[in-house]
């Protein structure tokens, strides 16, 4: 496949991202122009462009479709439930041409699917209802484009340009041919013509624009003769018919005209494995700016140390930026879940609407894409199993409507993100029952309310009396626990019984570099994320000469626990006249971890742990120190949660 189909493809699976979006956004608001025109605007687009790539089997069903909501924008058929619904179905089998790729003789090929879609679309065209409406305002746009000298090459039509604006109204095209060179010094390869198109169209601006979306690299200019700009009329292009009138349209004179060309500069695609790869090298000069550091320190030379503080400010600088290149909103994420939450509540017969919350809250790109999954597994099983029949609503005194929540947020250097519902929350009897006989728990023991709501998450648990299409063979939960692990990240279930559940997932902001508080533990070093770090002081003589446990230290009139970290971890104590406590902050709650020394802040790049050691609470992973040494990078959260568990089975 040449780079411009390439091109293609990509941009074509996010318009056909952003149309499922308005699809299920028109259904809940069918009467609205403006998604409908974008609707239709998106199948125009993909129509025209995949004729211009080699995907005439495309382009041909998209024409199809495209006509529906044409003669909606008409005012000749409405939006109903059924054309959303077979909308979906087209806009996932467009998602399936373009896997499959161009077509292979350029002729349009056809096969069952396509065929029995196309008859699904026409059969609702003719049923569908047709009241009148007003008709839009036609207006007038004079287009003048030039293809770059390359453009053919690349696989650019622009004869299939042409036809595209011919479609959207009246088109009188005049082709400009002055610069063709004599016949003896002409490359057939080269585009040496210009275009200029008179065009009458009640279409828009916006359809015009989307006719050359992928034709970013041409000369363009749309102008509206008479038109208003700021209160006084536009210059007009003069008459078509006059050649001088378009030789005026130079690229210099062209370039303020079109908003399109700038947009096009303002982003540049770039392929995952290259922000990994950027990333990889970014972690290793950290490493070797670490080591800099050290070496100039040992040396005492001023010059050294000023050159590695330079060096220290421009690293800095680099890993925050390409960082951010890495950061992307969850919301990404939370859109996905619009179509998985309908499709769900569709098939089981209930009435489930999605709201999301907190969509803004960024994180690492390799978070994201690692999250569909396990997200999927916890909406499939809070609407199965969670959410009740709207019988079983009314007769428990809810509305029928139920609601699933997604929230995010930041909390220091975690994400939490959230799924709560308003279904019917575990039984925790059926739980514990499970359990027993699953032998994951004995039958006399004693455990919390969050252990025993933890093993849904164990492989094979269910408590489904039956299996359904959607879940039941306890294969799911257990997943999301998996990717959780490799995430570095955990899961946690609150439930009320009638009431509804929340599962949380806590997961790192990003697995790559982190800012950290560099300590030793006797001769151990570890390194703290500096996000939860709220402070350092000194540990009291007379708490200092405790043994082990969990005690509460004054700062500042607030009473705030702590524990030794060497008691944690089962290290030796070792004597010290003066022991540090830094304070962290985990979920709005003060914590102090004990420790021997505090060295400084740290860049730390992390590396994973050893496949015997990942499964260690309270470690997120490790990291190469300025002389070549390692040390443990502390997870806060579950160091927190560990000692108090550890202190609830002493007690």
């Amino acid at each position: 496949m040449n780079p411009a189909a390439q091109s293609f493809v990509q941009e074509s699976r996010d318009i056909l991202e952003d149309l499922e979006g308005i699809l299920l956004e028109l259904e809940a608001d069918p009467a609205n122009p403006k998604r409908i025109d974008a609707v239709f605007r998106a199948l125009h687009t993909l129509k025209g462009s995949g004729a211009m790539f080699g995907f005439a089997t495309l382009s041909a069903f998209t024409h199809h479709f495209e006509n529906a909501y044409d003669r909606i924008r008409d005012g000749q058929a409405m939006v109903t439930p059924e054309l959303i619904q077979l909308s979906l179905a087209s806009r996932d089998h467009l998602e399936r041409m373009l896997d499959a790729g161009p077509d292979t003789d350029g002729a349009p090929a056809s096969d069952p699917a396509t065929e029995e879609l196309v008859a699904r679309i026409e059969a609702l065209e003719t049923g569908a209802a047709a009241p009148t409406g007003t008709a839009p305002e036609t207006e007038r746009f004079v287009i003048t484009f030039q293809p770059d000298a390359a453009a053919l090459k690349n696989g650019m039509r622009p004869d299939l340009i042409i036809e595209e604006l011919a479609e959207l109204g009246e088109a009188t095209v005049l082709t400009q041919a002055e610069d063709v060179p004599g016949l003896r010094d002409l490359d057939p390869t080269v585009c040496h013509l210009s275009w200029q198109v008179d065009l009458k169209t009640a279409a828009g601006r916006e359809a015009i624009d989307d006719v050359f979306i992928f034709a970013s690299d041409w000369t363009l200019r749309i102008e509206q003769p008479g038109a208003a700009a700021d209160g006084a009329p536009t210059e007009s292009a003069g008459d078509l018919h006059d050649s001088q009138a378009s030789d005026a349209a130079t690229p210099a004179q062209a370039a303020p005209q079109d908003s399109r060309v700038a947009q096009k500069t303002d982003s540049v695609r770039v392929q995952s494995h290259r922000l990994d790869e950027l990333m990889d090298q970014l972690g290793e000069l950290v490493i070797a700016q670490a080591r800099l550091n050290r070496i100039a320190d040992d040396l005492g030379d001023t010059g050294l140390d000023s050159t590695a503080e330079e060096i220290e400010r421009l690293v800095t600088g680099l890993r925050d930026t390409t960082l951010s290149i890495r950061m992307l909103p969850i919301e990404l994420v939370f859109g996905k879940f619009r179509r998985v939450v309908r499709d769900l509540s569709t098939e089981l017969g209930k009435t489930v609407t999605l709201e999301t919350r907190g969509g803004e809250t960024e994180v690492d790109k390799n978070v994201i894409d690692s999250l569909t999954e396990p997200m999927v597994h916890i909406i499939r099983n809070s609407i199965d199993h969670g959410i009740e029949t709207p019988e079983g609503r009314r007769a428990a005194g809810k509305p029928e409507q139920s609601r699933v929540i997604m929230r995010a947020r930041q909390s220091g250097g975690e994400v939490l993100i959230s799924v709560t519902d308003d279904g019917r929350g575990l039984d925790a009897e059926a739980i514990r029952t499970r359990g027993i006989e699953r032998g994951l728990i004995m039958a006399d023991q004693d455990i919390s309310e969050d252990q025993l709501f933890g093993l849904i998450f164990e492989p094979g648990f269910s408590t489904a009396q039956s299996l359904s299409s959607v879940s039941g063979r306890g294969v799911g939960m257990d997943a999301v626990r998996r990717v959780l692990d490799d995430l570095r990240g955990s899961v946690e279930v609150k439930s009320q019984k009638g009431s509804g559940t929340e599962v949380t997932l806590r997961l790192p902001l990003t697995l790559a570099i982190i800012d950290g508080l560099l300590v030793k533990v006797g001769d151990n070093p570890f390194v703290l994320p500096l996000s939860n770090v709220e402070e350092c002081v000194e540990l009291p003589p007379d708490e200092n000469t405790r043994k082990s446990g969990r005690s509460l230290l004054r700062i500042r009139d607030q009473l705030v626990p702590f524990l030794s970290l060497d008691a944690l971890f089962g290290f030796d104590r070792v004597e010290s006249p003066v022991r540090r406590v830094v304070i962290t902050s985990v979920e709005g709650r003060r914590t102090g971890l004990v420790v021997d020394e505090v060295i400084g802040q740290y860049q730390t790049v992390i590396k994973p742990l050893s496949l015997y050691h990942r499964g260690i609470e309270g470690l997120a992973g490790s990291t190469i120190l300025g002389d070549g040494s390692v040390a443990l990078i502390l997870d806060a959260a579950a160091v927190v949660r560990r000692a108090q568990g550890a202190q609830k089975a002493a007690a």
